[in-house]
């Protein structure tokens, strides 16, 4: 028999499957480290974090039969040839906060947004006060899965929190562009004002003569000012992007500028120029990331709400603030939609807030998995904008393996069939949805997978061949 609280946990997850959701009550809240879905979910295998890597798991990317999932201290090679049995192949120990990552032909890219006493893998933390001090990209020499390289370094302003790939359009460069802020007078490196991105062109036949070419300023008039106060009522003011988007296919990007919200024009991908621009002073206070639909009509920002750190996903906080604002593209502009946020609570221990996730490839349809920190990983329909819905989820009760508030899924994307989900501290999570909605999508096939470059998906058969992103 049931217990009261795993009937309601049952129940919320049959109404999810029917396109629905219901608000949680405490008592819905699951054990530590237990395991709750939806009955269109199932939890394939994890793969525990690597002993080695002794700081917490981030981002991910995917290449062949491969997955990258970066760490503050490096970063891991597994094989998903066999998505059952997800091995590991390497480690990567080089330490450098938060270690986002992308991948490209044989080369692999690391964010160091850590202030370093130089840029080798054997470096400490020092002040960004200190002029010789170092943060930036790392690139590295992925040809042999088990032994990759470090083969070059390029030092950026303000370091590099994020990253995106822009190949052109010949083939012969890829160029990345690097997202930072927070500056402040007393880093030499890393000045006020800081509203540009930083341009860095990798030479495909030559990776180690990668240098910054430019570096843009995309909010001359300053962008958004903030709005003073702390969590949760303040708004971050714009100094510089935490992420962009591109989908280099239609020449444009997204990006996420901490008070800001824009569209690019990135044509020329060494002129990206700003063509839309908007804010949301009411339930935004820090525009974190940017999806685009397949058709290149929507985006959705997200709103990191307490930054990763906090308990939004209760009722204190709200549906509309630590949530998806979904946009319509309409003659170049942004356009308002509506809002999306899970709507089961999370207990005060739990830091939740709406974070990175991917398409799932279905012809007619906008459906996106996403991660939620703790709160877990969630499918969301969104192709009526103004009304998404939920309809899989996964998740588990208080990370009791750490300390409370530092937990759960940091990014969740669809590759090849399967939704991968890299746990802060547990590991790598393998999922499979069964869903009359979504299984079209296991016909496509992708051979790349960098969330944050997007490529319009295939009707059928293979998807993006190497060299291009997802």
């Amino acid at each position: 028999m049931l217990s009261p609280r795993r009937a309601l946990i049952l129940f919320a997850a049959v109404v999810a499957l029917a396109g629905t959701t219901v608000p949680a009550q405490a008592e819905d809240i699951p054990a530590p480290g237990e395991i709750v879905m939806s009955p269109n979910i199932t939890h394939v295998t994890n793969v525990p974090k690597p002993e080695a890597l002794a700081d917490i798991h981030t981002d991910m990317a995917f290449q062949g039969d491969y997955a990258y999932v970066g760490n503050y201290y490096g970063f891991s090679v597994y094989d998903i040839k066999n998505p059952k049995k997800t091995r590991l192949v390497s480690s990567v120990v080089c330490p450098g906060g938060q270690m986002d990552v992308s991948v490209y032909g044989n080369l692999l890219f690391g964010s160091v947004d850590s202030s370093r006493n130089d840029d080798s893998c054997g470096s400490t933390s020092q002040p960004a006060s200190v002029k010789e001090s170092w943060e930036g990209m790392r690139i590295f020499d992925i040809s042999d899965k088990a032994n990759p390289r470090y083969i070059k370094s390029v030092e950026t302003n303000c370091g590099s929190h994020t990253h995106t790939l822009v190949p052109d359009r010949r083939g012969e460069n890829v160029y990345v562009y690097v997202s930072s802020y927070s500056p402040s007078a007393a880093f030499p490196d890393c000045q006020p004002p800081h509203d540009l991105i930083s341009i860095i062109k990798v030479p495909l036949r030559n990776p180690t003569a990668a240098s910054v070419i430019a570096t843009p300023n995309l909010f001359p008039d300053g962008g958004f000012g903030g709005v003073p106060g702390s969590y949760p009522n303040g708004k971050s003011a714009t100094t510089g992007c935490h992420d962009i988007t591109a989908y280099p296919e239609k020449g444009i990007a997204a990006g996420a500028c901490m008070g800001d919200g824009i569209l690019l024009d990135i044509r020329d991908p060494e002129r990206p120029r700003v063509t839309a621009q908007v804010r949301d002073e009411t339930n935004f206070a820090f525009w974190h990331s940017a999806t685009f639909n397949n058709s290149g009509t929507k985006v959705i920002f997200t709103d990191e709400l307490g930054g990763g750190t906090r308990a939004t996903c209760n009722e204190a906080i709200g549906p509309n603030r630590g949530a998806n604002a979904y946009y319509d593209i309409v003659q170049g502009q942004l356009v308002f939609k509506g809002y999306f946020k899970i709507a089961r609570h999370q207990a005060d221990s739990e830091n939740c807030v709406a974070h990175n996730g991917s398409l799932i490839p279905v012809k007619g349809r906008d459906i996106m998995v996403q991660a939620w920190y703790q709160g877990g990983i969630s499918v969301v329909d969104f192709t009526d904008s103004a009304n998404a819905k939920e309809i899989a989820f996964f998740e588990r009760g208080p990370d009791d393996t750490a300390p409370a508030l530092s937990g759960g899924f940091w990014s969740a994307y669809y590759y090849n069939g399967y939704i991968y989900g890299s746990d802060f501290n547990l590991g790598l999570d393998v999922l499979k949805i069964n869903d009359p909605r979504t299984n079209q999508a296991n016909s496509v096939k992708s051979r790349l997978l960098n969330a944050q470059t997007q490529e319009s998906y295939p009707d059928h058969g293979h998807g993006p061949g190497p060299g291009h992103g997802h």
